[in-house]
């Protein structure tokens, strides 16, 4: 019989049992492959089979049976069966419309995964789903023609914990690299997939952009074995920030912004690492700033509304910026 199969099979024989399953018991419902050969051989067989269960998560255990049942194996159904998620119809469809749009980008790590979940949610919705008003521009995705294969392998092997080997090209050298690296994690930001994980070349965590590997490959020895575990003190959004003025180039300095109007109610949503600080009328929020020219631009966009209080030296950029625009159109506000 096929592994699968015989997995298959065994799954459907415990949890079909209404009291544990004794070895005798498995072995005369499977006799071509634990009733057959050496004890030992047979035994073996069952461990590595029992071993696959617990690793796919199915709660298989052994219980050493009393006056009210006997010795066995037992398949916990209640840890089996996943709870009902105890969505609305609408919860569920947006949901659903949100899940597809993410297949729909054209790369996305654990599609699979992903499309397994859809057909879960569209299970339990039972009937035809309440179509959501929701109008999503998610915008192009920077990628190259391997960028969803390099995804999936990189999801793979971070989900295993595997090293890969990449062959890097770097903008800030000539010729590709290559390196090994132990893949910590992924992340979207603006269009573009950014690997995050330790290089082993640079002795250090590192970040690459996904659509610059030129070539992939997980380490395929003792795939059930981990090469490596991520720090527990690993923090992905200190690699890869969320806006661009977060960026390690410059020194830090803290940006001290003034905001008025209708912006003022949406500080959180517009600067979400500040520190916002309310006085009356008056709304402040405080940064810290490791580009400061992309912050800058970003309150030029939403001048007047927005001004640089401190420091001086960002104030003084502030007002070089200003009249740079100024100058490009001929000197008109």
């Amino acid at each position: 019989m096929d592994r699968t199969e015989r997995l298959l099979d065994l799954v459907a024989l415990l949890l079909d049992a209404h009291e544990p399953v004794s070895w005798a018991e498995l072995k005369e419902s499977f006799p071509e492959d634990y009733g057959s050969g050496s004890d030992e051989a047979t035994e073996r067989k069952f461990e590595r089979d029992k071993a696959e269960l617990l690793e796919l998560g199915i709660p298989l255990t052994y219980v050493q049976g009393d006056e009210d049942r006997k010795d066995g194996y037992l398949l916990d159904r209640n840890a089996y069966y996943l709870p009902e998620p105890g969505f609305t119809p609408e919860e569920m469809a947006v949901l659903y419309a949100a899940g597809s749009a993410v297949l729909a980008s054209g790369a996305f790590p654990g599609r699979h995964d992903l499309q397994h979940a859809l057909r879960k949610i569209g299970f339990f919705a039972g009937g035809e789903m309440a179509t959501p008003k929701v109008r999503m521009e998610l915008g192009a995705v920077r990628e190259s023609a391997a960028v969803p294969e390099h995804l999936e392998t990189l999801w793979t092997a971070a989900s295993a914990r595997k090293w890969v080997e990449i062959v890097y090209a770097s903008p800030k050298r000539p010729d590709p690299s290559t390196r090994k690296v132990d893949p910590y994690g992924l992340v979207l930001r603006r269009g573009v997939w950014s690997l995050v994980g330790y290089c082993h070349l640079r002795q250090g965590v590192r970040t690459f952009h996904v659509h610059r590997i030129r070539a992939l490959k997980m380490n395929p020895s003792k795939p059930r074995t981990h090469d490596f575990e991520v720090p527990g003190d690993f923090v992905i959004d200190a690699h890869v920030p969320h806006a661009p003025w977060q960026w390690n180039i410059e020194p830090a300095v803290e940006v001290r912004l003034e905001l008025k109007g209708p912006l003022a109610t949406q500080a959180g949503a517009h600067f979400p690492d500040a520190r916002v600080e309310r006085s009356g009328d008056r709304t402040e929020v405080v940064l810290t700033v490791t580009l400061l020219d992309a912050l800058l631009k970003h309150v030029l966009q939403l001048w007047p509304q927005a001004r640089v209080i401190s420091p001086e030296p960002a104030r003084a950029r502030f007002r070089a910026l200003t009249q740079a625009v100024l100058s490009r159109h001929g000197g008109r506000a």
